[in-house]
């Protein structure tokens, strides 16, 4: 199995993240993608530790839409910082996570715009898939990966909660779709019929840890063994076992990071 997104090198995790590595692997990951805040300076330091105790596991850099205030003077800026640290770090496989989030508004949409855009051309020019968080922002969002993605980019939507549109949307686009905790809640019916029409090859599982905490573990800080629970629920939408529903999205992952 792998956690296709999570964030360990998030500070929650410090005090005890040799444990929280160690409950992953003995769950039986092979790997995770953690995703670091590009120019972030403490989450930095702890992805060397995390790499460190786990040197499995791969990064993705981005500048999320709630940081996009950050670059207002300059939203093209933002590509620089990820591209600067993106060639600093061996272990990076991805952009993001970048998008749209029109749900929250931290920073204002005409600056999530235009930073949503930099870093969708910066991926397509290095050629490095994209990690995308969407909330109440799915036709911008669609819209800005076909344009500045100019068919050349692809990835994965992110802890998914959208329906079927934007579902199909993603896959037209040649994205994978990647779910989390969310898809285990007892109100997330809607979700689940939609995830039954994703096609296997096409699934990610993913905690977005410290959050999201899948049942029966719900209400507790999430970390990337819980991933399983994630599988087992997939795989009840499948009609397969949790371990070989995990075994078909680890190796989507590995088609979509290239390792």
């Amino acid at each position: 199995m792998i956690d296709s997104h999570c964030h360990l090198a998030d500070e929650v995790f410090a005090p005890d993240l040799d444990a929280v590595v160690g409950r992953a692997r003995a769950a039986g990951l092979e790997r995770a993608l953690v995703i670091l805040s590009a120019g972030d300076t403490k989450e930095s330091a702890q992805a060397v530790r995390v790499e460190t105790l786990w040197p499995d596991v791969r990064f993705a850099i981005g500048v999320h839409p709630h940081q996009a205030h950050q670059f207002a003077d300059a939203p093209a800026r933002a590509a620089d910082v990820v591209r600067a640290q993106c060639a600093g770090t061996a272990r990076a496989r991805a952009i993001g996570e970048i998008g749209l989030d029109y749900h929250y508004d931290f920073s204002p949409r005409e600056i999530q715009l235009e930073v949503f855009r930099a870093q969708v051309r910066l991926a397509r020019e290095l050629r490095q898939p994209v990690v995308i968080h969407t909330r109440d922002a799915d036709e911008d969002t669609i819209s800005i990966l076909k344009e500045d993605g100019g068919g050349d980019v692809t990835g994965v939507l992110h802890c998914f909660t959208g329906g079927p549109s934007l579902a199909r949307a993603g896959l037209d686009l040649g994205f994978y779709i990647s779910l989390a905790g969310i898809i285990t809640f007892p109100k997330a019916a809607e979700l689940r019929e939609t995830v039954r029409a994703v096609p296997v090859d096409r699934l990610l599982t993913e905690t977005d840890s410290p959050f999201l905490a899948p049942v029966p573990h719900r209400g507790t800080r999430n970390e990337p063994a819980h991933v399983a629970r994630v599988a087992e629920a997939l795989g009840v939408l499948h009609g397969l076992s949790g371990e070989d529903l995990g075994r078909r999205a680890a190796a989507n992952f590995h088609t979509l990071f290239r390792p």
